[in-house]
């Protein structure tokens, strides 16, 4: 009877007894506008830069976006 007190609900252990759960590491934020900046060049579309710079417009990658802005203009 005492060990139902370490149970939880759904049967399983207590989160108490044994190691904290393991969390996924923190993504890089640099990567992951990297990848935002990629895309939008596939897309090429001045919708896609006009995006990307509102969103990362300080980012060292939006004067690229805004240079192919610049070239799509043309």
């Amino acid at each position: 009877m005492a060990n139902k007190a370490n149970t939880s609900a759904s049967g399983g252990r207590s989160s108490t007894a044994g190691h904290a759960p393991s969390m996924p590491m923190a993504r890089d934020p640099a990567a992951a506008v990297a990848e935002e900046y990629e895309a939008a060049r596939r897309k090429g579309t001045r919708d896609a830069f006009e995006l990307f710079i509102a969103r990362h417009g300080e980012s060292p990658l939006a004067e690229q976006a805004r240079a192919e802005l610049k070239r799509l203009s043309r």
